[in-house]
């Protein structure tokens, strides 16, 4: 009796602690993709085409950048299956990393990572809430002053955007349901909102520019936008550009669409909290990246559609998503867009929240990281590495700088899908008989053809962007002694 008693209580306390202590499988395949979709599509999409306008100078090119950032995209998704297969777990790109490589190039990933890649695009995404806030409340925006430091500014959008990020911090310590739950929600309703603005483009815009736009074809603009001494727009003259000037053009409008297609890897930090995920990460992967893919091309034929290329490359404060809706929808176009990049930023701060905590939870189990971040509370989630998350966020929030900081981790990001993807060959002839229940769809193919692009890509950005570049590759190496000091510590404490 006292035997079967004791069985009992060791059940239920292991039990209990199992509970407190592991992840919940809870997400399904349609969670998984919500995820995807919603960490991709935040305020990108309604700004970024104008900076991309300018540096490219034609209809073609306009719509081929996006092309090209999709197919990238579409291409790395697919290669990612195979991993997420292999190491169907919490951590997702740090863990493929160093498992193909070694600790040393994860913890470099998870490093940038926490420093800016993940915080820095919480902290943007949050201000440009903000930002489209202050449409409908002027005193919540960007440029009110509420404080004057000296040595800092404090504005009232900056706590907006800190309190946003608080706010779903505080929702996800609660448990992946709840998390799960706005992602959804949120998801769903900017999808049929953006799908809707693309329809009524075409049908309810009275003056269409799509014929005038499509003139200019391959062709790129000489004296773009150039005003004369009255502030008219100069008469512009359409040349071909051929060679290295084309290619670094395009290089730098990819920095814009390759930042709005982001964070489609967020799902595959989760891994611990999915049903199948072998199976449904990377079909997710695959039906999340394909979807948002098709709306921003669509978005980008529908601004051709509504406005002139001049009124695109030149939307006052680069918000062409504005400018298209007032010629939409004159009377409450600023406020439809304002509020649609609202749901859209917030449901995309949810899902980088969620995931990114994740990361330093893997870490930390490593080693690698703050002890703490390494357990989970009594909903299952990593609590301390969200709280983490959250001020390293609202730190760069405040500090005004996380534009400059995504600007030059751009080009590091590439860099890791790049590292990520030779992982695959790498892991191939390392591994070559740990299961597969997923192959990489086309490869050798599509995994070459991805790495040879990326590679263009930040060859091209080097050549003719260095600002974007040679900071992001700082911020990666200060991980090294990092790593160092926590392996010394690991050692010290063993």
């Amino acid at each position: 009796m006292e035997i079967s008693i004791g069985i009992f209580i060791f059940t239920i306390n292991q039990n209990l602690f199992m509970s407190s202590t592991s992840f919940k499988p809870t997400l399904g395949l349609a969670d998984a993709t919500m995820i995807v979709a919603g960490s991709m599509i935040g305020s990108g999409i309604f700004i970024v085409s104008a900076d991309i306008t300018r540096n490219v100078g034609s209809a073609g090119w306009l719509i081929a950048v996006w092309i090209i950032t999709g197919i990238m995209t579409l291409i790395a998704a697919l290669s990612y299956g195979e991993l997420s297969a292999m190491f169907p777990k919490a951590g997702g790109q740090y863990v493929y990393l160093k498992e193909a490589y070694n600790p040393l190039v994860g913890f470099l990933y998870g490093w940038s990572f926490f420093a800016v890649i993940q915080t820095g695009t919480i902290a943007a995404v949050g201000v440009a809430f903000s930002k489209f806030l202050a449409y409908l409340v002027p005193e919540l925006g960007n440029t009110y002053l509420l404080h004057d430091f000296g040595f800092i500014k404090i504005y009232s959008g900056q706590l907006v955007a800190i309190f946003i990020i608080v706010l779903l911090t505080y929702v996800n310590s609660r448990g992946v349901k709840e998390g799960k739950f706005i992602q959804t929600i949120f998801t769903t309703a900017k999808l049929l909102a953006l799908i809707g603005l693309i329809v009524f483009g075409f049908v309810l815009v009275k003056d269409s520019h799509w014929a005038e736009n499509w003139k200019t074809g391959f062709t790129a603009v000489q004296d773009f936008g150039k005003k004369n001494a009255t502030g008219a727009l100069l008469p512009t003259t359409w040349i071909g550009i051929g060679g290295s000037a084309l290619m670094g053009a395009i290089a730098a409008a990819m920095v814009g669409s390759i930042f709005s297609s982001d964070a489609w890897n967020n799902v595959t930090f989760i891994a611990g909290e999915m049903k199948n995920p072998k199976r449904n990460i990377g079909l997710s992967l695959f039906f999340g990246t394909l979807i948002v893919t098709a709306i921003y091309v669509a978005a980008n034929l529908m601004y051709l559609n509504v406005l002139s290329l001049n009124d695109i490359a030149f939307a006052k404060d680069d918000r062409v998503a504005v400018a298209a809706a007032n010629k939409i929808f004159p009377d409450f176009g600023t406020t439809l867009i304002a509020v649609l990049i609202m749901v859209s930023t917030f449901g995309c701060n949810n899902g980088l929240i969620l995931a990114g905590a994740r990361v330093y939870y893997t870490m930390a189990q490593d080693g690698l990281f703050f002890k703490k971040a390494g357990t989970l509370n009594k909903n299952g989630v990593p609590q301390w590495a969200l709280w983490a998350q959250c001020v390293v966020a609202a730190i760069l929030c405040l500090s005004g700088k996380y534009g400059d900081l995504l600007d030059m981790i751009s080009f590091v990001v590439v860099i890791f899908y790049i590292l990520t993807i030779i992982g695959i060959f790498i892991l191939r002839k390392k591994m070559p008989n740990i299961e597969r229940p997923y192959k990489a769809f086309g490869y050798p193919v599509l995994p070459v053809i991805y790495i040879l692009m990326g590679s263009v890509f930040c060859v091209l950005l080097a050549i003719y962007k260095p600002q974007y570049t040679w900071p992001g590759l700082v911020i990666v190496l200060i991980g090294i002694p990092l790593y160092y000091i926590a392996v010394a510590n690991n050692k010290k404490a063993s």
